[in-house]
């Protein structure tokens, strides 16, 4: 039993920063940007977001919706600043897309970001910094 315990122990991240706190430390860092869009690795946080697909994330007065999916060895956030709505039904949608489809697509698509990903920025939290990666770099504060 304590074998198990121990190993239980281990898989847990102590000292990673969450999710959805480099989520939060990332757009103030860029002063909440109309969007934007990057890929973190799941090594590199404790991830307590799983399970959410599309969901609301207030930031200082802004509010995002953030689209979010695992794609291993990544987690891709796409974050559109809109007004707050319920995005109940569209995260449930997204959710069972990815199921019905077995996670392949999210797979290929980490698979394939690992020799996409060109550009890569540091987000300074609690818990030290964290490196998030993109495709291109971003020019921020631009609407497209």
């Amino acid at each position: 039993m304590i074998k198990f315990v121990n190993l239980f122990k281990s898989k847990i991240k102590v000292g990673l920063p969450t999710s959805s706190e480099v989520l939060t430390h990332y757009l103030r860092q860029c002063n909440e940007p109309p969007w934007t869009s990057y890929f973190i690795k799941y090594s590199s946080i404790r991830d307590d977001q799983w399970g959410k697909s599309h969901f609301n994330w207030q930031v200082g007065k802004s509010n995002y919706h953030i689209l979010r999916t695992g794609c291993y060895p990544y987690i891709k956030y796409h974050c559109t600043k809109r007004k707050a709505q319920d995005l109940t039904i569209e995260d449930y949608f997204f959710r069972v897309i990815k199921v019905i489809n077995l996670g392949i697509p999210c797979l290929a698509y980490g698979l394939a970001a690992i020799y996409l990903i060109r550009h890569e920025e540091i987000v300074n939290t609690h818990k030290g910094d964290i490196i998030i990666y993109f495709l291109y770099p971003e020019e921020k504060g631009s609407l497209y």
